[in-house]
């Protein structure tokens, strides 16, 4: 069962796979598109101990000439540090544009390894090989690549466009049901931004994804990954409607700033809480959302995800949390910009003129 879309890009777009067993067939898959010289794989420590070898075996036997680069796991990868090295690994193997860098693991080593791939000799080719919820529904699809700083994250990056994606589910077995919880936020907010038939999908298809059945898996990924696609698409170097993808981010990407990207909170926690500040955000603005936000706060507990800051275990000041949203990179002409929620499907972006106004919504929130 593997099911397969063409994303639309500026450079011509890419074709992206998702099902079980790609790993194994990734050698014959790519030597099918490209010549098979050398090959790059960027993976982490956890996910190399897990996939490395079957991914090699399978390029290898292709003709492919695989060269290793393994990364510490986690978010503090991805820093300056880590990316001169990783850019520098790539050079002393001599990678050149007719070789590829395959990212294998999650978010974190999509977005190092794609920034990588985007500076060294000015753009190597890419494969998001992506092994985690997240990076399988989300992250792998759209081209944006980064590195954080102790401004705020994702703040130093390009859009960069893969030329191709394999995202093999039978990798989601290996997950901790906290990886894949945490994933599954970035797959609940896809269905906010579409709208209550997509919601409503989630609230029935919510314990037979988690219990690992794969048609469902298959089918509540690909739901993402249209709505993501179908936006990107639109506006593919972030301008305008892609913002909205942003939902529950500007805030959750504070809440993981202030928490030093320490592990004790992953991305999709931090989301998690994040869209439901959003929403809360969007009650003190003036919109009634409490039936769609009784249904999020549900769907998000079924998850296993957290719904307040103290179930997320952050302890920042409104004050601290405000301080990291003004480096956030939607700002434009030094304006924060939210992604409100009026409810399910409606989703729009606001400018905040006046900083009080979050400062007095922190304060409502006893923050």
């Amino acid at each position: 069962m593997t099911a397969e879309f063409h994303i639309k890009s500026r450079t011509g777009g890419y074709p992206a796979l998702l099902g079980p067993g790609l790993l194994d067939q990734a050698g014959a898959i790519l030597a099918g598109r490209t010549i098979p010289l050398k090959a790059a794989v960027i993976s982490d420590q956890t996910v190399a101990a897990l996939y490395l070898e079957r991914l090699s075996a399978s390029l290898t036997n292709a003709g492919f000439e695989v060269h290793a680069i393994i990364v510490p796991p986690g978010e503090k990868s991805k820093s300056f540090a880590r990316l001169e090295e990783v850019c520098r690994e790539l050079l002393k193997n001599r990678l050149d544009k007719e070789d590829v860098v395959i990212a294998l693991g999650g978010g974190m080593v999509g977005d190092l390894a794609g920034l990588a791939a985007s500076l060294t000799r000015r753009g190597l080719r890419l494969v998001m090989a992506p092994t985690t919820l997240l990076a399988q529904a989300d992250s792998s699809i759209g081209g944006k690549t980064a590195i954080n700083t102790p401004e705020g994250k994702n703040l130093v990056g390009a859009i960069y466009a893969p030329m191709l994606v394999l995202a093999d589910i039978s990798t989601l077995a290996t997950l901790p049901r906290r990886e894949l919880s945490a994933g599954y936020a970035e797959v609940i907010k896809h269905a906010v931004l579409a709208g209550d038939e997509h919601f409503s999908y989630l609230e029935k298809s919510t314990d037979a994804f988690f219990a690992g059945d794969e048609k469902t898996l298959v089918e509540t990924i690909t739901r993402s990954i249209k709505v993501k696609a179908g936006i990107v698409e639109c506006d593919e170097f972030e301008r305008d409607r892609r913002l909205l993808l942003n939902l529950g981010h500007t805030f959750g990407h504070a809440f993981e700033a202030a928490a030093a990207y320490d592990e004790t909170l992953l991305h999709g926690e931090a989301v998690a809480a994040g869209l439901c500040m959003a929403f809360e955000f969007a009650s003190f603005d003036g919109h009634d959302v409490i039936r769609d936000f009784g249904r999020l706060r549900a769907l998000l507990e079924k998850a296993g995800l957290p719904i307040t800051l103290e179930g997320a275990s952050i302890k920042a000041k409104g004050q601290d949390l405000l301080a990291f949203m003004r480096h956030d990179k939607k700002i434009r002409g030094g304006l924060i910009r939210l992604i409100v929620p009026r409810g399910f499907g409606d989703i729009y972006t606001k400018e905040i003129t006046d900083p009080e106004i979050l400062e007095q919504f922190f304060q409502a929130l006893n923050i």
